[in-house]
């Protein structure tokens, strides 16, 4: 299983942050590379999280998320988020309500949930982009374990 997992870390990937929040106001956040388009014509993005997540529940009820892509630089984010906690919201500036949308990203998606697909020991999210913005900067990169820099 680690050799598998270290053949596919080299593949490099950004970096992104899904958040969401559900219509009682429980929140979550979890760091992910499984982000990627699926369409344009619906505008459809997905993501996977693992069944064992302990965020899992809160997704599956919320019925919306946010992706959050993440710029260079942004690397504590992506650790905060990758990390349990009580609080993983405590201290980071945000710009959406009631969902939570991380400030200073390079692109955001807010999406409402689509379908859930079972994917072996994860969940494959797919969303509908109801909205969504851009900035510019440099990407967040994450290869081989290790967040990197992109050579100009």
């Amino acid at each position: 299983m680690r050799s598998l997992r270290e053949a596919l870390g080299q593949f490099a990937t950004g970096v992104a942050v899904i958040t969401t929040a559900t219509a009682e106001g429980e929140r979550a956040g979890v760091t992910v590379n499984s982000f990627t388009s699926v369409s344009l014509d619906p505008p459809l993005v997905l993501w996977c999280l693992s069944n064992r997540a302990p965020s899992a529940p809160v997704f599956l009820r919320a019925g919306r998320f946010a992706v959050n892509v993440l710029a260079a630089g942004q690397d504590h984010l992506s650790q905060r988020f990758a990390t349990p906690s009580a609080d993983k919201f405590a201290g980071v500036d945000l710009v959406g309500a009631p969902l939570p949308v991380l400030a200073g990203t390079l692109a955001t998606f807010v999406c409402r949930t689509e379908r859930v697909h079972d994917g072996g020991d994860h969940h494959i999210f797919v969303g509908a982009v109801e909205h969504y913005e851009r900035a510019e900067g440099e990407p967040l990169v994450f290869h081989s374990g290790r967040y990197r820099e992109m050579a100009a």
